[in-house]
């Protein structure tokens, strides 16, 4: 597999300035735009087979999120919030030097990208949501909350992919290189020689600020958001997903822009576009006219 072109770009919190990595395919010179933007505890290098599939017709960027990958952790983890990843998309955007961008945006991805589409003048064109909806129920948001932050190394990467495999079982059917390919972008090693997860811990506590009400963990209603987004937007969904329910994505084809709903079988929250086919829905939707 190609490598991708690894840069950076510097972004502003409330606690100073910090640098946010991106990984990019295709001519820099192509109008055409499409960011990939991960889940809460990924990275970038999620989407590397389906930017080199879609490389031949755009320019791909796929940033790592602030507080994970080998973009850097912010000094105040209160500002791990939707806001500040907005700002510091904005800030790539402006770095990439276009005034469109078509987005997909996988879980805490979509919720970026349905943040900034329903901002009046957005500079999304078409939106991606992969695995996210209008609301998310309160039982995901716990068995995601049960392994996020948790301060766990390993010794080996058969180890860590091992553990890997087992919290992140819905994303299907994946071969041994796939999962090799996800627990390599996942590691780091410690000052102490073992390996961790790639993330900032810290990114935890704001989650379950978020997540949490007084009785426990709470359905998350992003309906305004939604509502407001005026763009073309595919939803793609895992067809056994605990995190977008079909009632959900069903709603989401009456409502706010109207989405087209294409449902992946065999997989859970989220598919990972790995595979021919699920690569084949997001090259189809992106080649109709705008």
């Amino acid at each position: 597999m190609k490598e991708p072109i690894i840069q950076s770009v510097l972004c502003l919190s409330p606690a100073g300035f910090h640098r946010m990595v991106y990984y990019e395919w295709g001519e820099p010179d192509n109008p055409r735009l499409l960011l990939c933007v991960h889940g809460l505890t990924r990275t970038g290098r999620d989407f590397d087979r389906l930017a080199q599939a879609l490389a031949d017709g755009y320019r791909v960027v796929c940033p790592d999120v602030v507080g994970r990958g080998r973009s850097d952790w912010l000094r105040d983890a209160r500002h791990y919030a939707l806001t500040q990843y907005a700002q510091d998309m904005t800030a790539l955007i402006a770095r990439l030097g276009v005034e469109k961008v078509d987005w997909l945006g996988t879980s805490m991805g979509g919720m970026i990208g349905m943040y900034l589409a329903a901002q009046e003048g957005t500079p999304i064109r078409r939106l991606i949501l992969n695995d996210i909806g209008g609301v998310i129920p309160a039982a995901a948001l716990q068995r995601i909350g049960e392994y996020v932050g948790k301060e766990i190394s390993f010794a080996t990467r058969e180890e860590a992919e091992a553990y890997l495999r087992g919290i992140c079982a819905s994303f299907g059917r994946l071969d041994a290189e796939q999962w090799r390919h996800l627990t390599h972008h996942s590691l780091r090693h410690d000052a102490d020689g073992r390996l961790r997860f790639c993330y900032d811990p810290a990114i935890a506590a704001p989650y379950r600020s978020m997540a949490q009400g007084e009785g426990g963990f709470q359905d998350i209603v992003l309906w305004p958001l939604y509502d407001s987004v005026r763009c073309p937007t595919l939803v793609i969904r895992g067809a056994q997903s605990d995190l977008l329910l079909p009632e959900i994505a069903r709603e989401m084809q009456s409502r706010g822009p109207h989405a087209e709903v294409v449902e992946v079988p065999d997989v859970g929250h989220a598919p990972m576009f790995m595979t021919e086919a699920q690569i084949a829905i997001v090259r189809e939707w992106l080649s109709r006219p705008c």
